[in-house]
């Protein structure tokens, strides 16, 4: 039931964002279209930013649906764009706000965790520290993240499947050059085999 009033909430806050930017709007007006009193929002959220965390978060669940490995990066980079194009209205009012780093911390969220997957893989059977995979992981996702920030302040209007194509070109075979740099058990190499 927690789980459903919460997304009860949530639709409510994304319904008042397509008639009113996100300054204009007050937990009385979410609770009013949702139909329910002020503490069952207090119940499940202290604020609005509060409440906005766990749209978030709840879409990136969501998001990669499992599509997290070398092969299917690609589809989990693809859904998040499409989960972010899908709720437009939202993550453009959300952005152009106070809370912008919501968004942000939303994007480095999914797409870490859809890195550091895909890392992980890739690094089975090799000695790679854990802190040298999660840099891996980081570079890519900020990486990622520059690119998705700067397609929703350019308005979404590029076509999702183009940036992840041109990201596919780019990054193939990467990620395990840049595991096999960072190997423990990598032979040193002398000054002048550099």
């Amino acid at each position: 039931m927690s789980q459903t009033t919460k997304r009860a909430l949530a639709a409510s806050l994304k319904k008042l964002l397509l008639e009113k930017p996100l300054d204009k709007i007050t937990v009385i007006d979410i609770v009013e279209d949702c139909e329910v009193n002020r503490q069952t929002f207090y119940y499940h959220f202290k604020d609005i930013f509060d409440l906005i965390e766990w749209m978030c978060l709840d879409e990136a669940s969501k998001a990669l649906n499992g599509k997290k490995t070398y092969e299917t990066w690609q589809q989990g980079f693809l859904q998040i764009f499409n989960a972010v194009l899908m709720n437009k209205p939202f993550i453009m009012n959300v952005y152009h706000s106070v809370s912008r780093e919501q968004v942000e911390m939303y994007l480095y969220e999914v797409t870490y965790d859809l890195m550091i997957g895909v890392v992980e893989e890739q690094a089975q059977g090799m000695s790679v520290r854990d802190e040298d995979k999660k840099f891996i992981a980081d570079f890519y996702k900020f990486a990622f993240v520059g690119l998705m920030l700067d397609w929703i302040r350019k308005g979404m209007k590029q076509d999702p499947k183009e940036i992840v194509g041109h990201l596919s070109v780019l990054i193939q075979g990467d990620i395990t050059r840049a595991l096999n740099k960072y190997r423990i058990d990598r032979p040193r190499q002398t000054e002048q085999g550099k």
